[in-house]
């Protein structure tokens, strides 16, 4: 019976031996996955803290994440992020500290970071601005309608069919002009003599109103308009013409670069643009410069002149589009016709009346041009393509330079047609893209140095997206190697 006993108890402990020699061999598997595990979820943990820390300010005015790798100083690094990241994962790591003061708990991992490196980033600026651009079409794109992108669509193709964007009266006017004035009226015989006729431009009285200069024709107070301006040298448009922009390493075009932008995504950015920018028509107090989306399309350092040069464009695009409905007016034509071959009579030139015609209706089509963005800047609406029942000056104004008129009902048309926005926004689309991109970039620099410890501020120190190579290491032997990528 005892024999029996000891064999048992014998047997009994190499079953102990064979048992406890699995479990600690699955015990030591089951560490080694966990610590695999732990790691990711530690790096997936870590990068989400890192890009926890985006820019607030960025946020506050212009709604758009992306981690400021300055951190609020002059010196923009991926190494600091680098530093962030690994302070998240070594808090992450241990959690004794945290249960029972540590006297409690055993750690059955014991882990601690590695090396960490950030591979990848994609900052702000690169593809020409189209990791921005995304950024913000996302910020916009679930609040505007489809039917509206697609009026806005209408418009510019209106625009580019009839090339209204493209022409340059006024450059035209003075050739014809000039061709007048030089005309040589001499070796005309009357009543049996050789006579040389002075030359009369009937538009004289016209263009002796139009030098007042444009502003002046057409407001009623230029000294209202925002004198702000700003030394723009140090701002991103101006570093990149110097070739001093950070750029990024995601190389990948898949991952990194928007696919060609299609013309859906241009009017998205745009409504950005209108959204978060200001204009003449809804000036942006806080802003350093207050006409923010005249200054994307003329890129002049100070309000003044980026008005100016928004008036002369408009002045251009409503000319093309006034001149072409009066060739198509049979009427306005024929009163255009008829004084220039009465002018053309007096002076015994009738071969001139052409040239004369041709003086008077572009004459006419800037006068009714001044008219309308004198109203557009009023706050009224002007259509894209007039009528007779939209026409506002009678042949009047070419002849005898009278324009008060047109002062006292600026603005009158409420109710039909585009309003001042609204052709800012077929300017934005006549422009380019990556122009209109870098000086948005500029804006925000320049409003974001003004604000609380940001001084240094830099649009091309931001990234949005990061991918990072990982070490955790545990002191039971083991490590673990981490890929991820993370992006806002």
């Amino acid at each position: 019976m005892g024999a029996v006993k000891g064999y048992l108890t014998v047997y009994v402990a190499l079953s102990l031996a064979v048992l406890l020699s699995l479990f600690l061999a699955v015990l030591e598997g089951v560490r080694q996955s966990t610590v695999s595990l732990e790691a990711e979820i530690i790096a997936d943990t870590g990068l989400n803290g890192v890009l926890a820390e985006y820019h607030r300010e960025l946020f506050d005015q212009y709604n758009v994440f992306f981690l400021d790798t300055s951190y609020g100083t002059a010196n923009p690094s991926v190494k600091e992020v680098e530093n962030h990241l690994s302070y998240y994962l070594s808090e992450n790591c241990c959690m004794s500290a945290d249960l029972a003061g540590g006297i409690l708990y055993r750690d059955f991992l014991d882990l601690e970071t590695g090396a960490v490196q950030i591979l990848r980033a994609a900052v702000a600026t690169d593809f020409d601005g189209g990791v921005f651009r995304r950024r913000a079409i996302e910020a916009v794109e679930d609040d505007i309608g489809i039917s509206y992108l697609q009026e806005i669509a209408g418009w510019l193709n209106r625009v580019e069919e009839y090339k209204l964007g493209e022409s340059d009266l006024i450059q035209e006017k003075q050739e014809v002009d000039k061709e007048i004035a030089s005309y040589d009226g001499s070796g005309q015989e009357v009543d049996g003599e050789w006579v040389t006729f002075e030359v009369e431009n009937p538009t004289t009285p016209l263009e002796v109103q139009t030098g007042k200069g444009i502003l002046h024709l057409v407001m009623d107070d230029v000294s209202t308009v925002s004198a702000a301006g700003v030394d723009n040298s140090a701002l991103i448009s101006a570093r990149r013409q110097r070739g001093r922009v950070n750029q990024g390493n995601w190389a990948s075009v898949s991952d990194g670069k928007l696919s060609e932008e299609a013309l859906l995504d241009r009017i998205l950015f745009n409504e950005y643009i209108m959204r978060y920018c200001g204009n003449y028509r809804n000036p942006l107090d806080k802003g350093v410069l207050r006409y923010q989306v005249e200054y994307l399309i003329e890129g002049r350092n100070n309000d003044i002149d980026n008005l100016k040069g928004v008036v002369h464009r408009l002045s251009a695009l409503r000319e093309a589009s006034n001149l072409l409905y009066l060739l198509n007016d049979p009427a306005k034509c024929a009163q255009a016709e008829g004084a220039a071959f009465l002018a053309a009579s007096i002076m015994l030139l009738p071969e001139l009346t052409p040239l004369l015609k041709t003086t008077i209706l572009l004459g006419w089509a800037y006068a009714e041009s001044l008219y309308d963005v004198r109203s557009l800047l009023a706050g009224g609406k002007i259509p894209l393509f007039k009528t007779e029942g939209t026409w506002h000056y009678d042949i009047s104004c070419v002849l005898e330079g009278i324009l008060e008129d047109g002062v006292n009902n600026a603005g009158a048309q409420k109710e039909n047609g585009l309003d001042y926005g609204e052709y800012l926004r077929i300017l934005l689309l006549l422009s380019s893209s990556d122009v209109n991109t870098f000086r948005l970039m500029d804006i925000i620099e320049m409003d974001i140095r003004q604000t609380e410890g940001n001084r240094g501020f830099r649009m091309d120190a931001c990234i949005d997206r990061l991918e990072a190579q990982i070490t955790i290491i545990s002191m039971f032997g083991y490590s673990a190697e981490v890929r991820r990528r993370a992006a806002y």
